[in-house]
């Protein structure tokens, strides 16, 4: 039988390699939700600043009749905050997303250059007639490559769906604010 230990270097190497992704991942994380955390507390303050403001223009009142008006003057800025906030969580998010992408792209790719190595090994050494299973084998990781692919794709698509649909709403968002306002003001 011939048993063929793993290289001490390689082993060591491919820890390394591994260790290092594991960083990355947690950098790119760690990144992401510092990113949220500021833009949750510069909303949270601005919600604050827009509360005040609006107790004051509230209390500063003096007939029911004006009332329309600074609800419609109130709701088209809260409107377009709220989609702006969208907006930028969506952003950090796909940005989040699309390195955590490359990373595990990077993997996948070591994984089947690895396991094609291996593959290329074994077929060296395998006995006569197994030709067939060793190419049975090879056409199962290129159907598996072709459907990570079309995950891969179709992933991609929706991903710009949803971006274009986000962009969409945004845009359909304020000026629906800003017809409401012209509506309570007439």
């Amino acid at each position: 039988m011939n048993t063929k230990l793993p290289n001490p270097e390689a082993l060591v190497a491919a820890t390394k390699a591994n260790v290092e992704s594991a960083l990355s991942v947690a950098n790119i994380a760690l990144t992401a939700i510092e990113r949220l955390s500021a833009l949750n507390l510069s909303v949270a303050r601005g919600t604050l600043d827009d509360g005040a403001a609006s107790a004051k223009a509230l209390l500063a009142v003096k007939d029911a009749s004006e009332l329309p008006q600074l609800d419609a003057s109130l709701a088209q800025p809260a409107v377009e905050k709220a989609s702006a906030y969208s907006r930028n969580v969506y952003e950090i998010l796909s940005q989040t997303q699309s390195d955590l992408g490359k990373i595990f792209e990077a993997k996948a790719a070591e994984v089947e250059a690895s396991f094609t190595s291996a593959l290329e090994e074994v077929a060296k050494s395998s006995p006569v007639g197994s030709e067939a299973a060793l190419a049975a084998v090879k056409q199962a990781v290129s159907a598996a490559n072709t459907s990570y692919e079309s995950v891969k794709k179709a992933v991609t698509d929706l991903s710009a769906l949803v971006e274009s649909n986000l962009a969409a709403a945004g845009n359909v968002a304020a000026p629906a604010a800003a017809a409401k306002s012209s509506k309570k003001k007439a």
